[in-house]
Parts: C-alpha cells; sequence; structure tokens
C-alpha cells in the first residue's frame, strides 16, 4: 500500500505559485493544477501508462482563487491516495469534488485576499510611506504575504489532513471573523491617512488640495463598485495620466 509522505506535500506547495502560469480560457488553472499534483500521482501510481492516464484527468478546467487552491490541492491529494488504494471515489466524482470545492473557495478567497487583505496592505504601506520611507514598500508587502504564503504553502497539508472537509463551517466563521477585523482596520488606516495627507504635521493643506484630494476618494469608492478595469483600460488610463502630468509639467 503506497502512502503520501510529508516531502509529497511539500513538493506540491512548492508548485502552488505556477498554479496559472499557463492559464487560458479553455482549461483556465487546469494545466498548473496539474502540474502541482504531479508529485502526488508519481508517487500513488508507480505504472507508467496509469499514471499519465491520472495526470492527464487533473488538466481538465479548474479554477478558484490561487492561494485557497492550495486547501483543494491538499484535499484531492488524500482523494486520489483513497483511490489509490481501491476505496475513493471514481475520476468523475473527483471532477465534482474539484469543481464544488473551487466554486466555494473562490467566494472565500476573493473576499479575504481580494477585497479586504490587498486594500488593508496598501493602506498601511501608503500611511508609512508618506514621509518617503522605505518601510511603507515593507510594511506592505509584509504584511499581505504574512497571510498569503502562510495559506499557500500550509494550505495543502490542512486540505490533505481534513480532506473535502476543510470547507465546513469552521473555516468559513474563521474567514468571516478575520475579514471583518481587516476591514475594521482598515477603515480606520484610511481616516488616518485621509488626516495625514489634509493636515501634515499639523498644518492644513490648500483648499485645492482638500477638494482634488476629496474628488479622488469619491471617484475610487465609485470605481470600486464597479468590475476591474481591463488591460486595454489600465494601458489607456495610465497613458492620459502621463499626458496630462507632461501638460501641467511643461
Amino acid at each position: 500500500m503506497t502512502r503520501l509522505k510529508g516531502s509529497d506535500l511539500s513538493r506540491v506547495a512548492l508548485r502552488t505559485p505556477l498554479l496559472q502560469a499557463t492559464w487560458n480560457y479553455e482549461r483556465q488553472q487546469g494545466l498548473g493544477w496539474a502540474l502541482a499534483l504531479e508529485p502526488v500521482i508519481d508517487r500513488l501510481y508507480p505504472d507508467p501508462a496509469e499514471r499519465r492516464l491520472r495526470l492527464a484527468e487533473h488538466t481538465a478546467y479548474f479554477n478558484t482563487q490561487p492561494t485557497f487552491a492550495s486547501l483543494a490541492l491538499g484535499a484531492v491529494a488524500s482523494l486520489e491516495e483513497a483511490r489509490a488504494e481501491g476505496h475513493g471515489p471514481s475520476g468523475e466524482g473527483i471532477a465534482r469534488i474539484k469543481a464544488v470545492m473551487g466554486s466555494a473557495l473562490a467566494a472565500l478567497g476573493d473576499r479575504l485576499f481580494w477585497s479586504t487583505l490587498r486594500p488593508f496592505a496598501a493602506c498601511l504601506g501608503v500611511l508609512l510611506a508618506l514621509d518617503g520611507s522605505w518601510i511603507g514598500a515593507a510594511a506592505l508587502w509584509l504584511s499581505y504575504n504574512a497571510v498569503h504564503l502562510l495559506v499557500r504553502y500550509r494550505g495543502v497539508r490542512w486540505g490533505y489532513v481534513q480532506g473535502p472537509a476543510v470547507l465546513d463551517d469552521v473555516l468559513r466563521r474563521r474567514v468571516s471573523g478575520f475579514v471583518r477585523w481587516l476591514a475594521l482596520a482598515g477603515s480606520a488606516l484610511v481616516g488616518v491617512v485621509v488626516a495625514e495627507m489634509l493636515v501634515p504635521g499639523g498644518q492644513p493643506r490648500l483648499v485645492s488640495f482638500q477638494v482634488l484630494l476629496a474628488g479622488g476618494l469619491a471617484l475610487g469608492i465609485i470605481a470600486a463598485q464597479r468590475s476591474r478595469p481591463s488591460p486595454t483600460q489600465w494601458a489607456l488610463g495610465l497613458g492620459g495620466l502621463c499626458a496630462l502630468a507632461t501638460w501641467f509639467h511643461a
């Protein structure tokens, strides 16, 4: 009976940053998923033909929040282990479980990482960089990656130990609690950043600056309610800002 080793799970975790390296519209993260899971398949299936078949199954369509994908990889590794022992789900069953986990983890992960943790880290970095210090950039990187890298590399083991049950109510409650805490802290940071920009060192800024800052914040709030801009829109927007900055400089 072949069992997975800790080194196999570590190899899966080390491959998770490449999950989206071959992202495409047909299979999205499917090829990256198969690459990350390859150490598991190699360990469990000694026959080369069967190994190729199992690996090909995992190149099918898959998509979720990239960091939380580690939990799904660990859970599917445990299912593949049971399947290799003869009492796990079939290939179709694993595909269905992957689809359910992908959707559920995407909802949790997007809320945590894109909508809460990333804005919090950005506000913290801006606050510490207002005086031109490099500490702001370091704080932004550390505050985001302290959570991101922990989940990415430890998530494979968490998923393997718990299997598909990793998506139970405990995980949802913990994520929701952490999101609420980050949202409150982020709101406080925004207030401190705005106050520091309006009254740096106790000296109020010009009214024109205050109006521009208020307009920028309002525009940012409106833009945040819309879908993320496409690369073309980003390029056009940055090009317009550069042209405007050149005109003012001249």
